[in-house]
């Protein structure tokens, strides 16, 4: 993991920038069409875990909770936030309902103030199950070794960012159906203004999407034969999702639905010659522009078929692991795939105003890529956008940035309905 890098220049006047924007009232732009004005908001949390967010003092959340509260975005995506079910590591054996880690996240945390000059928030939480940490029962990333039972997890700092897994970790993870040190980890959350409604019945999730579904997918192959990585046993079974992909129908006061489909695909890294996590990557980012174009093979985890409608508005958000000028992601999916599909506009480039010595104002991570995006369609009005590198106010934390990644966030106008 990547060592984290502070700030050259001194703390801000924290909030001051963004914190004017809640919830902008109906607007009207050249079109002359009326709409509302919200926030959208991404955020890799680095690895909380159902343990942490049970503990309402804990430094590192409050930091990070701080920093939301300085945005305020009417809807966020969390990434590495554990899901939660019973059974898995750090949730109480009292508790019967799974996925409420983003929901505590938000009680315990953005619903109280944490500095002086801050208000409360309150959100709606939506999870649903991830592929990471779960046991394939295949030796995948072909070591000869099925490994299907995880170490216990270490307890993460409470004063420092969170580390690297342990190689024991590490080979569970490699053979599950998405990286995990153990069930649930790396998981994602999408927390929505209380004042707007998530459409449940609604909601489609892709975590069990075969990868070989996708025409064209550029699935592995061993590099010394020309033959598939994976047995035809196992691409039968293997998920192109590493943890989920969603489409969360949100819909806001004037009746006006937006669609926010979230991912968070896995880095193309940490492989071999096979490339299967900078393929993967590719095929998972690919997915949006099929899901948002013309994807009649898609069909979701309640066997429902076909792409997103023609005429939905929608905004893709996540960290996407892959920037469109420079890393190692296979074949540019973000540019030349993703910013090129006919319902996407790319062309609001978030940038920060925190200079950061070694990094681009574009770059989202510590690592010094672009990785996170708030992207909308375009059929709505993007106003503008930035990177929040901004520290938290230093009374909570006072170690380095809360994150290896900062957060996105994007002013959004949607048309009200005709």
């Amino acid at each position: 993991m990547p060592e984290a890098r502070r700030p050259m220049f001194c703390r801000v006047l924290l909030g001051l920038a963004l914190a004017l924007f809640a919830f902008v009232a109906p607007a009207a732009r050249a079109d002359d069409r009326p709409g509302t004005a919200i926030r959208v908001a991404t955020f890799n949390l680095l690895d909380v875990r159902s343990e942490d967010v049970r503990n309402p003092d804990h430094p590192r959340l409050r930091a990070l909770a701080e920093i939301i509260q300085r945005i305020r975005p009417n809807v966020i995506l969390l990434t590495e936030i554990a899901y939660d079910a019973p059974g898995y590591p750090g949730v109480p054996a009292s508790q019967t309902e799974a996925g409420q880690n983003a929901r505590l996240f938000a009680e315990n945390f953005l619903a109280r103030a944490q500095a002086p000059d801050l208000e409360p928030m309150r959100f709606r939480a939506f999870m649903a199950p991830s592929n990471t940490g779960i046991p394939s029962g295949f030796d995948l990333d072909r070591d000869g070794q099925i490994v299907t039972d995880y170490p216990e997890p270490k307890p993460t700092p409470v004063r420092e960012l969170p580390g690297r897994p342990s190689d024991e970790a590490i080979a569970f993870g490699n053979d599950a159906w998405g990286f995990g040190a153990f069930p649930g980890q790396y998981a994602m959350g999408l927390l929505v203004d209380a004042r707007l409604t998530i459409e449940t019945d609604r909601v489609r999730t892709f975590q069990l999407f075969p990868w070989d579904y996708m025409p064209g997918a550029f699935l592995p192959r061993n590099p010394e034969t020309d033959d598939s990585w994976f047995s035809e046993e196992e691409i039968a079974f293997v998920r192109l999702s590493s943890k989920s992909h969603w489409d969360v129908p949100v819909r806001l006061p004037s009746g006006a639905v937006v669609h926010f489909l979230c991912a968070h695909p896995t880095p193309p890294a940490f492989d071999g010659p096979e490339m299967r996590n900078r393929r993967r990557n590719h095929d998972e980012i690919r997915f949006w522009a099929d899901y948002v174009s013309s994807g009649s093979y898609i069909v979701d985890d309640k066997n429902r078929p076909g792409p997103l409608d023609d005429n939905a508005h929608f905004v893709i958000l996540g960290d996407l692991n892959a920037d469109p000028n420079k890393g190692s992601s296979y074949r540019d999916p973000i540019g030349r795939v993703l910013f090129t599909a006919p319902r996407v506009n790319p062309r609001l480039t978030p940038e920060s105003d925190v200079e950061i010595e070694g990094l681009d104002a574009t770059d989202t991570s510590d690592f010094g890529l672009r990785v996170d995006y708030v992207i909308p369609s375009r059929c709505l009005v993007a106003l503008r956008a930035g990177i929040w590198r901004h520290p938290p106010s230093g009374s909570i934390w006072s170690g380095p940035f809360p994150s290896d990644h900062f957060p996105v966030w994007a002013d959004l106008r949607v048309p009200h309905p005709e």
